[in-house]
């Protein structure tokens, strides 16, 4: 089974590291950042791997070849503009799925999360169950910085100070059918979210797998130094 990681974004929210450095290259503890994403999977199996880079390719290309150091396969799908989050997916689509489609499914992640989540769990979840996409969502909470007014008209029937809203988000993990990946559009930039809105509108089985276990995305630089001590996960 093969899977992509997300490695070709601009990490615009960790400049000024990022302006040589990619941010899969980012060191969290004593490795990059990618270099343990790398490690987990293959923990579980999963060493066929595609990296979809773009900004400073050539870097990271270098830095793992073709993994055999590291005891994985890797290939490179290389976009030579910014495709999005899901543009990517076209260019994998259009070089690996006619060989793969017929008996895999794809695991697809964002080249820059720590977690220790289960991806052989994930994964026989989605197959059992005959999906076409499945998403890891996680509950995120976000509170409610002042008091809000319950209103009847112009009276006031309460207050409640600083409520707390839990919502489901996204946590950058995606199983895929490949034929699911037909739905995106070569050539131009489009992301994973219109990839999902069109795929559930279009009568795709698009599930949700939740995980409340660690998890990291490293979006701030105030974050490299979370991410040193998850790092320190166990490993499956």
């Amino acid at each position: 089974m093969k899977t992509v990681l997300l490695a070709g974004g601009r990490g615009v929210r960790l400049r000024p590291l990022t302006y040589s450095i990619p941010k899969p290259l980012l060191p969290v503890g004593e490795r990059p950042i990618l270099e343990e994403i790398i490690e987990r999977l293959k923990a579980f199996g999963l060493d066929d791997l595609i990296m979809a880079v773009g900004y400073r390719a050539e870097l990271i290309e270098t830095y793992f070849r073709d993994g055999s150091q590291l005891g994985v396969h890797i290939e490179y799908s290389r976009e030579t503009e910014p495709l999005g989050t899901a543009g990517p997916l076209a260019l994998v689509r259009a070089r690996w799925g006619a060989t793969a489609a017929a008996t895999d499914s794809l695991l697809v992640m964002n080249g820059d999360l720590l977690t220790d989540l289960d991806m052989r769990a994930l994964i026989d979840f989605h197959e059992r169950g005959g999906h076409d996409l499945t998403m890891v969502t996680r509950e995120y909470q976000l509170r409610h910085p002042f008091g809000v007014v319950q209103l009847d008209g112009d009276r006031i029937t309460g207050i409640v100070e600083k409520p707390a809203v839990t919502d489901n988000v996204n946590a950058g993990i995606y199983v895929f059918r490949w034929s699911t990946l037909d739905l995106i559009p070569e050539g131009s930039p489009y992301e994973l979210p219109d990839l999902i809105n069109t795929a559930a509108a279009s009568g795709h089985r698009v599930v949700a797998y939740p995980f409340s276990g660690p998890w990291l995305a490293i979006d701030r630089i105030e974050q490299l130094e979370e991410a040193a001590r998850l790092v320190g996960l166990p490993r499956p």
